[in-house]
This record gives structure tokens, sequence and C-alpha cells, in this order.
């Protein structure tokens, strides 16, 4: 067992660089677990100023100087910041506290409509059975209402972390773009001289990395416009606050489309019934899933994420419960890397002739 053990780890860590990637690979793990909450400006000013970076580069490449690009990039952003703050989040606010307010009226309708299924369907449902799920939905409600007004004490604290980043990301990200290539030549010079590996697997994955990031921030802003425009001109309630919603779900895929589904038919059952109108907004989110899936996704993601389903879905477990909303949102990226980093990691392993004389 130990002469296994033995052999396994020479083939795989006697190159140094091998041993360089893999505590570098633990670093950054203990890092983010261990201060990723008191760094979080830090990361999210690194994903925004990734966001800009490109359009930065645009302009450099026009013969545009840097500081200048970078400077008219982050007015850019400061003005979509305080259209975000003094437009778009108070809308949200008003019909999510409205919703909250009709969510009793909503409970009550789906309450009907249960207690109905023993009488219309025998066979299948019991009126024990309706019973009991009707106790379980109202203790879940009665949960999520004390999360609620537990997030409300803590609105003070939050408030401070907001002003703290709104101070503290703009900023940061300013410098990120401006000072790019001193920041990047800085981190290059911590490397050993002898670092080919890293150098394979960030070229595996950077492109994959910049496509996501960027790709994904302008699905969800276009599918949360266009299920918002739909929604609005079918006459349904809460038509930006379920656009934002559908918007955000893309963000966890195969199971983002299937969870939205039910607060979008309860908003649409509870103002319609089982009536055209309902059958019709429906239908209609249905149309914009598909689109999203089959049409939009492989127009802005044009390096192809060669993962398979499975993976996927663990790495949105996995990274979503260890890291939140960022784990959820850089899954699919960190997937990428871990099959980068196993496929380039170097081995001793003497090369097979696959086809011997």
């Amino acid at each position: 067992m130990f002469k296994v053990l033995s052999d396994w780890f020479h083939q795989y860590f006697s190159d140094p660089q091998a041993v360089f990637l893999a505590l570098l690979l633990l670093a950054g793990f203990a890092v983010i677990a261990g201060f990723g909450y008191m760094l979080a400006p830090v990361f999210a000013s690194m994903v925004i100023a990734y966001l800009l970076e490109a359009i930065v580069a645009f302009l450099e490449r026009r013969g545009v100087p840097r500081v200048v690009g970078a400077v008219a990039v982050q007015i850019l952003f400061l003005g979509f910041v305080l259209v975000l703050i003094l437009g778009l989040i108070p809308l949200l606010y008003q019909q999510f506290t409205q919703l909250i307010h009709e969510l009793p009226h909503m409970i009550a309708r789906g309450q009907e409509v249960l207690l109905q299924l023993p009488q219309r369907y025998p066979e299948f449902f019991t009126t024990q059975q309706v019973q009991d799920l009707i106790g379980t939905v109202r203790a879940g409600i009665g949960s999520l209402g004390q999360h609620v007004v537990s997030l409300s004490l803590a609105s003070l604290v939050g408030f401070i972390t907001i002003l703290v980043y709104l101070v503290l990301v703009p900023l940061l990200v300013f410098f990120f773009l401006k000072d790019k290539d001193r920041i990047v030549a800085w981190a290059v010079g911590l490397l050993p001289r002898e670092h080919t590996v890293l150098e394979r697997v960030w070229a595996d994955v950077d492109a994959q990395i910049g496509n996501y990031v960027r790709g994904k921030f302008l699905e969800i802003l276009i599918v949360w416009v266009v299920t918002a425009v739909t929604f609005a001109l079918l006459g349904l309630k809460y038509a930006m606050l379920l656009g934002a919603i559908v918007g955000f779900s893309v963000l966890v895929p195969y199971i983002g489309a299937v969870v939205v589904t039910l607060p979008v038919a309860m908003v649409a059952f509870s103002q319609w019934g089982w009536s055209s109108e309902f059958a019709y907004a429906m239908a209609a989110y249905v149309v914009i899933q598909a689109v999203d899936g089959n049409v939009l996704v492989p127009l802005l993601f044009s390096e192809a994420v060669d993962l398979h389903p499975i993976a996927i879905i663990v790495a949105v477990l996995v990274f979503g419960g260890l890291w939140g909303f960022w784990g959820v949102f850089f899954a699919i990226p960190l997937a990428t890397l871990v099959e980068a980093v196993l496929h380039a990691w170097p081995s001793s392993a003497p090369s097979v002739d696959a086809d011997p004389q």
C-alpha cells in the first residue's frame, strides 16, 4: 500500500511546477475561505474590472491612452450604478413590498385549489394528503417570514455595508483598470522562473472565463429586460421584479429555470386564475426560456464550455455552498479551471506508444 502511494506521489508531484501549482491553489482556496468576507469588495471590483477591461482594451487599440480610457469607462460605470440606485432598485423594492403584502391572498387562492383536488381526483389525492401539504407550505412561509424580519432588523448593518461598497468598489475598479499592466507584472514577478504549467492552465481558462463573465452579464440583462417587457405587455403584475428573478435564474443552469417557474405561475394564477391570460403568460415564459437556451446562449458564449451537465450541477452545488452568490456565478469557470488543471498537470508517467511495432 505504501509503495502504491509512493509511486502515485512520485508520478504526479515529482515536478516542482506541480508542487508550486498545488500550493498556489491551496493558498488561493485558504485566502477565499478565510478572508472572503473581508475581501469581498476587492473580489467584486476584480469581477467588474474584468467585465470593463474589454472596453478599455478596445479604446487602447484605437489609440486612446489607457488612463483616459479607464476614466471614460469609469464614468460610464458610475452612471450605470446611479441608474440602478435611483431608478431600478426603488422600483424593485416597491414591487417586492407589494408582493409580500399580497402573499397571504395568493396562499389562500392556492389553498382553495388544493382543497378541490380530493373531490376532482379522489384516486390520486386524499384530504389528509392535501392537509399535510398545506401545513408544510404554511410552515415554510412562516420560516420565510421570520427570515425576512431578521433581514429587516439587520438592515442598518446592510446599509452601512452598501455605503462602504459604493465608495471602495468604484475606486478599486478604477485602479484595477488603470494599473492593470503593473499589477500583472507584479504578480508574474512573484512566480518561479519556470511556470509553463501555469501558463498552460491560464491559456485554457482565460478565454473561457472572460467569455463567460461578460456573456453571463449580458445574458442576465437581456433576459431580465425581455421578460419584464413581455410580462408588462401582458398586464402581469410585478413585471420588473419577476423579470429580475428570471434574469438572475440563468446563473444556475437547468435548476434556475425550473425553480423560477413557481413564482411566475403563482403570480399569474393569483391575478387571472385558470384563464387564457394565465396560459399566455406561462407560454411566454416557456418561449423566453427556450430562446435563451437555444439562441441567446450560443450567440453570447462564443467559446463553448465543454462540461457535462452533471459536472455543471455539481460545481454549482459545491461552489455555491462554499461561497454563496459568487460561488454560483463562478461555478462554471471554476469547474473549467479544475478541468484545465487536471489536463495540464505534469506527470512523470512514461509515455506509451499507442501503435507499437
